[in-house]
């Protein structure tokens, strides 16, 4: 046999063998890489999802906490992966979006170096105010905001957070400048809110429930296309007609860009397996979460809504002033 059929039989061999690997997808254990650290809400959402669809795909699905740089070191862990399916990234606004505007050199490009999968559900933030502010409707916070604008502030978790960033989309919607009072964490912040030393906070919707329940604090609008399952009773700024107070955080799945298609097909469909079951969307929304609509949900649409988040929320960096590090 000439050296030339001999060479022609292996690549055809090799052809083949690639895409029954990919095929066969998954023959080993799954991880995903979540970008916070171990007990918050983003880790209780990745270990809810890594549990039913280790099921659906008939392998063990294991979650990785990588946090650190705002959630760029566990982005980058997986951008920078083997790109055969089994590093799976929980991503975020902070993985995807505010790690493109709140650094002048990012550990790698969102649009750019991933493989987006699926969207998977949004958690919104919900404006809260000091329990005596003398507003209790969005209407008239608007009002007084443009009225008080140079006496009032507001608290966030820390600069860059989504709190301060939601909070800097809020105000350059409504046409104000007002003072940010940046504290170390979300505590102290809600703390300060019920006592009166800040006027508002724009707050992850799990975490503002129990205070707004107590009515130490009071709600009044979440920022949101939907309402939370969370705070039913609190209207979104969109019903209550302001079109651009939107201030989601998201979570999506996304895999190192050149993972094979028939893998990222079988862990899309595993994902919409999953959040079809009862049980797990039950689970999501006592986290805050909402699931994306059905047509919400498929890889070009998480690339586009890469896109066009960077870009929305460059504009709220800009009016924070804050100065990308």
């Amino acid at each position: 046999m000439s050296l030339r059929i001999v060479l022609a039989a292996l690549a055809v061999a090799a052809g083949l063998a690639g895409p029954s690997r990919a095929q066969d997808w998954p023959r080993q254990p799954i991880k995903i890489v979540v970008s916070a650290a171990a007990g918050g809400p983003i880790d209780v959402f990745g270990r809810v999802m890594a549990e039913r669809m280790g099921q659906a795909l008939g392998q063990n699905v294991v979650v990785e906490n990588v946090p650190g740089a705002g959630g760029m070191v566990g982005g980058q862990r997986v951008a920078r992966a083997d790109p055969d399916g089994y590093t799976v990234l929980l991503g975020t606004i902070a993985t995807h979006t505010h790690s493109q505007n709140l650094y002048k050199q990012p550990l790698y490009n969102s649009v750019t170096d991933f493989m987006p999968v699926a969207l998977i559900a949004e958690i919104p933030l919900v404006l809260i105010a000091r329990p005596d502010l003398p507003a209790d409707n969005l209407e008239q916070f608007v009002a007084y905001a443009k009225a008080n604008a140079d006496k009032m502030n507001y608290g966030s978790a820390g600069v860059g957070s989504a709190t301060h960033l939601g909070c800097a989309l809020l105000t350059s919607a409504i046409g104000v400048k007002i003072q940010h009072v940046p504290y170390r964490g979300t505590g102290p912040a809600m703390q300060d809110l019920q006592n009166g030393r800040i006027d508002f906070l724009c707050e992850i919707v799990l975490t503002a429930a129990p205070q707004v329940e107590a009515k130490t604090v009071k709600a009044l609008a979440t920022l949101s296309s939907t309402r939370s399952a969370v705070l039913p009773d609190v209207p979104t700024a969109l019903e209550r007609g302001f079109a651009k107070m939107e201030a989601d955080t998201w979570t999506a799945f996304f895999l190192p860009k050149g993972t094979p298609q028939a893998a990222a097909d079988r862990l899309h469909a595993a994902t919409l397996e999953t959040i079809a079951t009862p049980a797990v969307r039950a689970q999501l929304e006592k986290l805050g979460a909402t699931i994306v609509a059905p047509e919400r949900r498929s890889p070009a649409y998480l690339a586009d809504f890469v896109k066009a988040d960077v870009a929305k929320w460059a504009q709220a960096v800009k009016a924070s002033g804050i100065e990308p590090q």
